[in-house]
Formats: structure tokens, sequence, C-alpha cells
């Protein structure tokens, strides 16, 4: 019972950082109709910021909040080159965003080398019936349900946030009543990047990051984002949790070895079910 409890636990743990990556595609996605796989790209470049303002002294909480700023930085520069041109289609900055992120290897790697760091968490342990769990775990569990909240509040409750919908929905009404397009997207590849950095300054204590790391955030990350139709982000949030548990109980009870597989036949289950459901919908239409 205490094993299932730690893994439960960290799986949510490591669910929260899935969902906060895979909330950065979703946003992005539902202002620009951009998928954008560079997401990953952004949370190496928080976690190793972090990571390296820790090691000159700085402390805990200044080093992250400055790391998922400057991945905040690095998506709103991602976005200017993948979107900064009026007229370049989803599908162009799709591949523009795969490209800058395969660039952003080379600039990682003459930063912080190749090798993989990590980071202190928060120290100490809580016990629950009888398992001890992480004191770190429950935070990464706490401020990604904080943020969730916000965004919510942001799309359902504030004048910005229903602006920022628009802009996909429908691009021509949006600039009409006076909404830059362009503005919109810039915007939310900014808070896309400090997702992805907030994911990545979370998740540097509990695993090794280097700068491929983000090809298993990416994925693991669309994987909750498919979840989500790539629209919904309390869906992602739900896919992202079991997405978590279910390869924290795979390694725990199995071997870590087939975690990615996990998430793979996640996202091909996925991908052929709504297919199905496409041709479905279509069938009956016509």
């Amino acid at each position: 019972m205490s094993d299932f409890l730690v893994y439960l636990i960290t799986g949510l743990g490591t669910g929260c950082g899935i969902a906060l990556i895979g909330s950065g595609l979703v946003l992005i996605h539902r202002v620009t109709r951009v998928v954008n796989f560079a997401q990953g790209t952004f949370a190496v470049v928080g976690a190793l910021t972090a990571i390296s303002l820790l090691d000159t002294g700085l402390p805990h909480g200044l080093a992250e909040v400055l790391g998922v700023a400057v991945a905040a930085v690095v998506g709103l520069l991602f976005g200017m080159i993948a979107i900064g041109r009026r007229g370049t289609s989803p599908q162009a900055a799709l591949m523009v965003t795969l490209g800058l992120g395969i660039l952003a290897y080379a600039v990682e790697v003459m930063l912080w080398g190749d090798q993989g760091r990590s980071s202190e968490g928060l120290s100490g342990a809580v016990t629950v019936f009888g398992a001890r769990i992480q004191t770190h775990y429950l935070f990464i569990i706490g401020v990604t349900m904080a943020v969730f909240a916000a965004m919510a509040a942001l799309f359902g409750r504030t004048d910005a946030g229903k602006a920022l919908s628009a802009c996909s929905s429908n691009p021509y009404a949006a600039r009409v009543v006076g909404i830059s397009v362009t503005r919109m997207g810039l915007i939310a590849f900014a808070i896309g990047g400090a997702l992805g950095g907030l994911a990545g300054a979370l998740l540097a204590p509990m695993n090794s990051v280097a700068f491929d790391s983000d090809v298993a955030l990416i994925i693991n990350g669309f994987a909750a984002a498919i979840v989500g139709s790539l629209h919904h982000i309390g869906r992602t949030l739900a896919g992202a949790l079991f997405l978590g548990v279910a390869e924290t109980m795979v390694a725990g009870y199995g071997s870590a070895t087939y975690q990615t597989v996990v998430a793979l036949g996640l996202i091909l289950a996925l991908m052929i079910g709504q297919a199905a459901r496409t041709h479905s919908v279509v069938a009956e239409a016509g």
C-alpha cells in the first residue's frame, strides 16, 4: 500500500510537469493554430538557466523565477520568427518551430555542454498512511493547480483571455474589432515559453536535464495536449495526470524502459479514436 501511494503521488507530480508543457502547446495552438514542437525546448532552457543560477549562489525561488522569465523571452523570440510575418500559415509556422528546436540544440550545447544536469528541490518528506512522500512533489502539484486555476480565470473571466481565444476562432472578426492577431499570438508564445520554463524548473530536481531532454518532454506534453484536442486546458491536465501516474506505475512495478512506450501508445490510441470519431461525424453529415 505504501509503495502504491508513493508511486501515485510521484506520478501526479510528474503529470503536473507534463500538464504545464501540454498546456503551453494548447495555449499556443488555441490562439495561433500552430502546433509548437519547440515547447520542450522552453522547458530545457528554463531548467538549465535555473540550475546555472543556483550554481552561482542565487537562492531557490529567485533562480527558478529568472529561469521561467528567460524561457518566456525565448518563447517570444520563437514566436516572432514563426508567426511574426503576417500571412504565415500554421503549417509553415509548425515547421519553423521544429527547425528552431533543432537549432536550439547547438546553442544549448555551447552554453551548458552535452551532459545532464540537475538541481536540488525542496527538502524533506511527509508521511501519508505509512508512505514517505517527498515535499517537492507536493510543491509541484500545488504550483500546477494554482497555474491552471489562473489560466481558467484568464480565459473564462477576462477580456484579455477572450481576445486570445477570438484570434483562433475567427481571426478576421478579431481584426475587425481592433484585436492584433499577431500581437496576441506573440503573447501566447511568451506565455507558452513561461509554462514550459516553469515545467523545466520544477522537474529539474527529479530528472537530469540535458540539451536533448526536450524529446521526452514534448512526447509527453503532446500526448496530454491530444487528450485535450489541442484546445481544452482542463482535459489536458487530466490527460497529463493519467499519463504521469501510468508511467510511474509502469516504472515502479515493471521497468522504466517502457515509460516512453506508454506515452507513444496513448498518442496512437487517441489519434486513432479521434480519426474514427471524425470519420463517423463526416459520414453522418453526408
